[in-house]
């Protein structure tokens, strides 16, 4: 007996001795969470920042001259509220879109007794590696659906992710059949058994799935540039002002512009916009990180 203590009481020196993999590790992760925060975090301090302070000098994490100037300037005179209502707007419908779509195709595909059901998944998984490229895209899209300078030119194109598609079928999949069996002898019907059974054991990978579909829609420009340049996103008017070589001047009053210019300075209009992009998926990503991991891990034991 007292053998056993002196052994529980060794086993638990060591485990409460600081080894030297320890320490490194720990030196580590600190470098890659500076390395990972402080590009963020400067261009942070520079939007917050003075313009002109800001051309003297080097600014790290903390502005040296507060001020809000930088977004006060971008939303009046850049009128960047109403892309970013669009950007908001496409955000939301078309991540619920795309989540629906996807867990509908999903459940069919999951479905042993769907008659098609390997014709259309190969049919599918060949759209991911052959594409028609840009020109027969265009004229389907501009021509034949006749979507230009339509809101639903971010919704329909961007309906189906083949990709998210065979995540969900695969997380279907490894549900027990037992349950959707248990729910038809009990009388319910395949829709009753997608409505109630199948969407709430999936909130995991469909957490995941609005993730991805809302990452991708935020970012999205191209198909502003090719198709709605009349509802432009706020990521748009981004790929405008980081490709002009100064300030849109053509878009402020003439008679304050020699103002402006005193005031803001190109690198902190860059700034400011992307922190604008940016602060609205770090905000979202923190509420469905938990899901994130555990749909990926569960979503990833059959294919």
């Amino acid at each position: 007996m007292v053998k056993l203590k002196e052994e529980k009481g060794k086993i638990k020196r060591n485990s409460n001795k600081i080894t030297t993999f320890d320490i490194c590790l720990v030196v580590f992760f600190i470098v890659v969470i500076i390395a990972t925060l402080y590009p963020f975090l400067n261009v942070v301090a520079i939007s917050l920042n003075d313009s002109l302070d800001t051309v003297r000098g080097m600014n790290f994490i903390i502005p040296r001259k507060f001020t809000w100037a930088n977004y006060e300037k971008l939303f009046r005179e850049e009128k960047l509220l109403f892309p970013f209502l669009i950007s908001v707007l496409r955000t939301v419908a078309g991540t619920i879109t795309n989540l629906a779509a996807t867990v509908m195709i999903s459940f069919v595909f999951s479905r042993r007794d769907f008659y098609f059901n390997k014709l259309f998944t190969i049919i599918f998984i060949v759209t991911m590696y052959v594409s028609g490229g840009l020109v027969p895209e265009y004229l389907l899209i501009a021509r034949t659906l006749r979507l230009s300078n339509s809101f639903l030119v971010y919704i329909i194109p961007s309906l189906i992710w083949v990709y998210n598609i065979l995540l969900v079928r695969s997380f279907i999949d490894g549900l027990p059949t037992a349950l959707q069996e248990s729910a038809q002898i009990d009388g319910a019907n395949d829709f009753i058994v997608f409505y109630k059974i199948i969407v709430p054991l999936c909130k995991p990978v469909l957490a995941t799935v609005a993730l991805f579909v809302a990452v991708g829609q935020w970012n999205s420009f191209m198909d502003t540039y090719f198709y709605a340049r009349n509802l432009p996103t706020l990521q748009y008017k981004l790929y405008e002002i980081l490709n002009d070589t100064g300030i849109n001047l053509s878009s402020m009053h003439q008679a304050a512009a020699l103002e402006t210019v005193a005031t803001i300075t190109p690198q902190s209009v860059r700034m400011a916009i992307t922190v604008i992009v940016t602060v609205p998926i770090v905000v979202v990503y923190p509420f469905l990180q938990k899901y994130f991991v555990g749909g990926m891990t569960l979503g990833a034991v059959k294919s």
